[in-house]
């Protein structure tokens, strides 16, 4: 266990040490308050992304262990730096029609003024990635070569519609235009926007991926070293776009326990460290091919948190009920798992 999470540890004393003298510069004797603010994200982000790391586990499997390595490191600098803190300045920046400069002082210097901006956005930035998970989760159960079905009943079904060509972005659009609907008038056009960008996003990225696989099949050895080598990075973009749709409603709601992005990205990157040690863990021991519907379960909790995303545009949910809607599948699917390996003697 300490040779997949050592990294984690790192981080982990690395951001409570920078947590404490942060909070002290900002207001003195709040450090042990941001220590404590810090370990609760930190705690949330890791518990809530479970889900996440089965999903990633999946692609990392078919990645060179160079892969998986820059998933790892080069991974976590962009969900941290990138996700955590400078995704939210630019979407500020575009909306708030603010110059990034601009936005990143207000975002180090007056906390409340750049959440409520960040507020003020929350329903494009939430069906940005609600839509990108839309499509995941579609396209996953629509197959119909898919032969291993958890919720039998549904999962069968959902695999035939395959044969219908486009039905997933058929359904992902009805389902945008049917969140728009709901939407305040001066947000409906952001709304629309963001939400076609995410299935435009899914579909370039998926798209490219399977003309590398398929090339890869290819005999000629250079052309095929070639198709390898973009085809990870075609995954790794790939992985980042999931883990960015996964962490944009708890970067959103991590502002409930705090306005300071410095305190809310060291809480939220101690988490994405352990969640990435969490999914190469799960890929070196082999956990999804032990447990066989650990995937399924995962792609409904997957479904459920874009639904919930969509919600959110004009709701609140708690982001505990979010957790506990994919902690429900995934255990549900663990259980299913473990069953099914004592009924087959495996």
């Amino acid at each position: 266990m300490l040779e997949y999470f050592l990294g984690s540890y790192i981080i982990t004393i690395a951001g409570v040490i920078g947590a404490y003298f942060w909070g002290e510069h900002v207001h003195p004797g709040s450090g042990l308050a941001s220590v404590f603010i810090v370990a609760v994200l930190a705690i949330l982000e890791t518990s809530l992304s479970f889900d996440n790391a089965v999903v990633n586990a999946m692609k990392l499997e078919k990645m060179s262990h160079e892969w998986r390595h820059r998933f790892l490191t080069w991974g976590i600098a962009i969900a941290v730096f990138g996700m955590r803190f400078l995704f939210p300045v630019l979407v500020v920046a575009i909306f708030a029609h603010l110059d990034m400069v601009t936005v990143t002082k207000i975002a180090l210097t007056d906390a409340n003024r750049y959440a409520g901006y960040l507020h003020a956005t929350h329903a494009p930035i939430v069906t940005f990635g609600g839509m990108f998970l839309i499509m995941l989760f579609l396209n996953y159960f629509f197959n119909h070569k898919k032969e291993v079905h958890w919720i039998a009943p549904i999962e069968s079904h959902l695999s035939k519609l395959d044969h219908i060509r486009g039905i997933e972005i058929v359904i992902s659009l009805l389902m945008l235009i049917t969140t728009q609907s709901f939407i305040p008038q001066d947000e409906k056009v952001s709304v629309m926007i963001a939400g076609m960008a995410g299935i435009i996003t899914y579909l370039a990225i998926d798209g490219v991926a399977h003309f590398l696989e398929k090339h890869e099949e290819m005999r000629n050895a250079q052309y095929v070293g070639n198709a390898v080598k973009c085809t990870g990075l075609i995954s790794f973009i790939y992985l980042e776009l999931i883990d960015a749709s996964f962490s944009l409603d708890g970067v959103l709601g991590a502002f409930a326990l705090s306005n300071d992005v410095i305190i809310i990205t060291i809480g939220l990157a101690i988490g994405a460290m352990f969640v990435r040690s969490l999914t190469i863990m799960l890929v070196e021991k082999k956990t999804l091919a032990q447990f066989l519907y650990l995937e399924h379960g995962a792609h409904w909790a997957i479904g459920a948190l874009a639904v919930i995303m969509l919600v959110t545009t004009v709701k609140e949910v708690p982001e505990v009920v979010t957790g506990l809607i994919g902690l429900v599948f995934i255990v549900a699917a663990l259980i299913s798992s473990i069953i099914h390996n004592k009924k087959s003697g495996t």
